[in-house]
């Protein structure tokens, strides 16, 4: 790590790869107080030599924009990195002796915590009970979050702690019940615990290139000093940048919090793996379609008043059902008010999964950012996915449609979810690129900018995300592989073999190869992260 005195140090890198449209050949970088100075080529390079306060040898390696990821729970993320993560557990014997080995490891915790369970890929399909899970733990307060997040199982002392909760029956808990005792179990973690989790995620994002985050906080989800303590922290902190967003039909809430908009998960319904997102038809394995929290009216009216204050609005939408009401909504507002007014404030729909070929052409014609996960493809797509589980094949294959959405206009922002999905950002570019269903695949190159300067964009910013001189020097340092590029017809060919194509090379994500390695991630002109041994 370094201090800030880093982002007023001029800093050359050469004998690289810089990925760069202002030069697509280019092996050389200036940096300058914070900002891209130059990027060219080595001979051009040796004019700097004598004028600038460090020169960085990249021997060979690869530098990028760093990654954006758009939408993050920071302290959930640092405390599944921290605490019990379930997310590797193959069944449900196995999920409970991973609660039984952790419980007896911290005996000083008041609540228990844990994520990342997936009943839908255990056989038998059951999550632990309420009575395994008291053995379990000895009797003691346990919450374990479904990796969607959006239900959970815990313990009886836990219940006890929220008594006028109706949810007493022995299964995953859902809507309000589960918000009651997530606010419970979450008021059980100290400042000191919070800000040590912040950490831990935030570094782990700085070690994989992530130079930006999008924190989604709110009060069904965190708590407002979760939220305030965190953007405080990532002030001071060496690491990457945090930009808030607070999920409140408040939008002065949102203001007074520090938050760039009342949005991120904003529900207007919940997920698929827990049963509670809103759709048209019923459920391929439950006979009702889901839940709505809420309507095209209160979207319309959360979308005017967050116009009118300056801030981004933003709903989380996944089912189809749900999706209808956000473009309805927003449509209602954009006649009361303007769609110029509304397209400019460039308002988030957070997931979008479940979009027909109208739901596209209404975020093309309201312009809607669509903040989406392309790893939930990779882990829950398929034939034999929870998505066909939940929707049968048919409706399974529609889900997710990267390319429709670029073709109509639509801007797209990539990001984890995590702790829903891990921090991956290459992983989610592969994601993207390699979609179950191939005609929602996009290029790498596509894939790449909705991660990079995607995320820039939908902050309102169309200046950065990428390295050319006058944007923000936020980058990577990467070893790779052999870089491609990827020709209009999608065909990958060698880097070498196309010295006419004038665009500059990404590394090959095809399935098998090796991911890249972080080797530096600098924001702003200030390191953040160093590998060790580098």
């Amino acid at each position: 790590m370094s201090d800030r005195a880093d982002q007023h140090k001029t800093v050359l890198l050469r004998r690289g790869e810089v990925h760069s449209p202002a030069d697509p050949f280019a092996t050389a970088m200036v940096v300058e107080r914070g900002q891209v100075a130059w990027v060219g080529s080595e001979g051009a390079a040796d004019a700097f030599a004598d004028g600038v306060d460090e020169v960085v040898d990249l021997d060979g390696a690869l530098v990028t924009p760093a990654f954006t990821d758009a939408h993050v729970h920071t302290t959930s993320t640092g405390l599944a990195l921290t605490g019990l993560d379930l997310s590797g557990a193959a069944s449900a014997a196995e999920a409970l002796a991973l609660v039984r080995d952790f419980a007896a490891a911290r005996p000083d915790d008041r609540v228990l915590l844990g994520h990342g369970w997936d009943a839908s890929r255990w056989a038998g399909g059951r999550p632990p009970s309420r009575a395994e899970l008291d053995a379990a733990t000895g009797g003691r307060p346990l919450y374990l979050s479904r990796i969607d997040v959006h239900s959970a199982v815990v313990t009886t002392p836990l219940l006890d702690l929220v008594p006028d909760t109706a949810a007493r029956q022995d299964a995953p808990l859902t809507g309000d019940a589960h918000h009651a005792v997530r606010a419970a179990a979450f008021a059980a973690v100290t400042p000191a615990q919070r800000a040590e989790a912040q950490r831990a995620a935030l570094a782990h994002a700085a070690s994989l290139g992530i130079g930006t985050v999008h924190e989604c906080g709110g009060p069904k989800i965190s708590s407002e000093d979760d939220f305030t303590g965190l953007l405080r922290l990532a002030a001071g902190l060496p690491g990457p940048r945090v930009v808030g967003y607070w999920a409140e039909e408040d939008a002065e809430k949102a203001r007074e919090l520090g938050a760039l908009g009342a949005a991120g998960d904003l529900f207007v319904d919940g997920a698929l793996g827990s049963h509670t997102a809103c759709l048209h038809e019923p459920y391929a394995d439950a006979d009702h379609t889901g839940a709505a929290y809420l309507d095209a009216a209160a979207v319309a009216a959360h979308v005017v008043a967050c116009t009118e204050a300056g801030l981004q609005a933003g709903f989380h939408a996944i089912g189809d059902a749900a999706v209808t009401a956000v473009v309805e909504g927003v449509r209602t507002a954009a006649e009361k008010i303007g769609l110029a007014r509304v397209r400019a404030a460039r308002h988030r729909v957070e997931h979008a999964e479940m979009l027909a070929p109208a739901h596209i052409a209404g975020f093309a014609e309201l312009g809607l950012i669509a903040s989406v996960q392309p790893a939930f493809d990779a882990l829950w797509g398929g034939a034999d996915g929870m998505y066909a589980q939940r929707l049968g094949a048919e409706r399974a294959r529609t889900l997710n449609p990267y390319a429709a959405l670029l073709k109509a206009g639509v801007p797209l922002a990539f990001g984890s979810d995590s702790p829903v999905t891990p921090l991956d950002p290459w992983g989610t570019v592969r994601a993207a690129a390699f979609h179950h269903t191939p005609e929602h695949r996009v290029s790498v190159r596509a894939a790449f900018t909705a991660h990079t300067r995607g995320g820039w964009r939908a902050i309102g910013r169309d200046d950065a995300g990428v390295l050319v001189p006058g944007a923000p020097a936020d980058y990577a340092v990467w070893r790779t592989e052999e870089l491609v590029v990827q020709a209009p017809d999608d065909r990958v060919a060698r880097w070498s073999t196309d010295p006419r194509s004038g665009t500059p090379g990404l590394p090959d994500l095809t399935p098998g190869h090796e991911l890249p390695v972080c080797l530096r991630t600098v924001v702003g002109g200030r390191t953040v992260f160093v590998r060790p041994g580098e």
